[in-house]
C-alpha cells in the first residue's frame, strides 16, 4: 500500500489514497500505521480521495489512538497539497466533504500555502456539544484542580474549548500538557474536545499551545488556530485578520462578516513510501 507523508508546522499526516478499500481502515490498522516505532508515525491518517454525492472528493480522517474524528484544518491542507501533486487538481478551488462538513480549498501560486474556507465557526452549546441549558458558551469559568480557568466553547466542525490565559510564564507545553487531557476529558463536553491555551498578543496576533483529542500535544493544528481566533474576535481581542502563533509557525485566519473563517498556511511534502504487509503481521 503507496502512501505520503506531508507536514503542516510541525502536525504531520500520512495520505493514503482512495483506491485502498474503506473497510481496511479498521482502528488495529489506523492504530500501526501512526505508531513511530512499528510503524510509519504520524498525528493521523488520513483516507482518500473518495467519491463523493456532495463534493468534489470525500475524505476520512483517523487519529493514532484509531478513532475517527470531523475535521482537521492541517489535514485539509495536507488533504489538498496531496491532490494537487497527484494531479487530481490544479488552482481552481476544490470542495472536500469531511464528517465535519463541506469546505473549499485553494492551492496557491507558490505551490505550497494552501488556504482553506472552514465554514462557520458557532458558539452554540448543543452543536459542541456542552452540557447545560443551550447557550453561546463564552467567557464561562471552568475550575480544574487548583485553577479556575476562562473558557470559551467552539465548534468550527469539530469541538474546542479555547482557555484564555494572562500569564506569558503560564503559555508552555508543559502546562498543556498538565491540563489539557483534564480540559479534553472533562465531563462538561460529553464528547470530549480539543484544547487551545490562548493569550492575545495585540490586535493582530495571539499565540496558543495546543491539547488535541485523541492525539496529545501537538506542534500546530489549522482547526485550533480557528477555533482560538473566533475567541479573540468575539471577546473583542482582536480584528477579524488575525495571525496565530502555533509551536510550529503562523497560520492566518481571516473572520468574514458571516462568522466563516479562512485560514492559510504553509504545507511541506516529507515523503512518498510504501507500506509492507508485515508492518501489520
Amino acid at each position: 500500500m503507496n502512501f505520503s507523508k506531508y507536514h503542516g508546522l510541525g502536525n504531520d499526516y500520512i495520505v493514503m489514497g482512495g483506491e485502498i478499500p474503506e473497510e481496511t481502515f479498521t482502528v488495529e490498522f489506523a492504530q500501526r500505521v501512526c505508531d513511530r516505532h512499528y510503524g510509519v508515525g504520524s498525528d493521523g491518517v488520513l483516507h482518500g480521495p473518495l467519491s463523493s454525492e456532495k463534493a468534489d472528493f470525500r475524505l476520512r480522517l483517523y487519529n493514532p489512538d484509531g478513532s475517527e474524528f470531523e475535521k482537521s484544518g492541517n489535514g485539509l491542507r495536507i488533504f489538498t497539497r496531496y491532490l494537487f501533486d497527484k494531479g487530481f487538481i490544479t488552482y481552481d478551488p476544490v470542495t472536500i466533504e469531511t464528517p465535519g462538513g463541506i469546505v473549499t480549498a485553494t492551492v496557491l501560486p507558490n505551490n505550497r500555502d494552501i488556504r482553506i474556507d472552514m465554514g462557520k465557526a458557532s458558539l452554540r452549546s448543543d452543536a459542541i456539544p456542552v452540557k447545560g441549558e443551550s447557550r453561546d458558551v463564552l467567557n464561562e469559568e471552568l475550575q480544574i484542580d487548583d485553577r479556575v480557568f476562562r473558557f470559551t466553547a467552539v465548534t468550527v466542525g469539530n469541538p474546542h474549548c479555547v482557555v484564555l490565559m494572562d500569564n506569558p510564564n503560564d503559555l508552555t507545553a508543559d502546562f498543556a500538557k498538565k491540563y489539557g487531557p483534564k480540559i479534553e476529558t472533562h465531563l462538561l463536553f460529553p464528547n470530549r474536545i480539543n484544547v487551545q491555551f490562548m493569550m492575545p498578543l495585540d490586535k493582530d496576533n495571539i499565540r496558543i499551545e495546543i491539547w488535541e483529542r485523541s492525539v496529545g500535544y501537538t506542534l500546530a493544528s489549522g482547526s485550533s488556530s480557528c477555533a482560538a481566533a473566533y475567541t479573540a474576535y468575539r471577546l473583542g481581542l482582536c480584528k477579524p485578520n488575525i495571525s496565530v502563533h502555533v509551536p510550529g509557525g503562523i497560520i492566518h485566519i481571516d473572520i468574514l462578516r458571516d462568522h466563516t473563517l479562512t485560514m492559510t498556511a504553509p504545507v511541506v511534502k516529507i515523503c512518498d513510501g510504501e507500506l509492507q504487509d508485515e508492518c501489520f503481521s
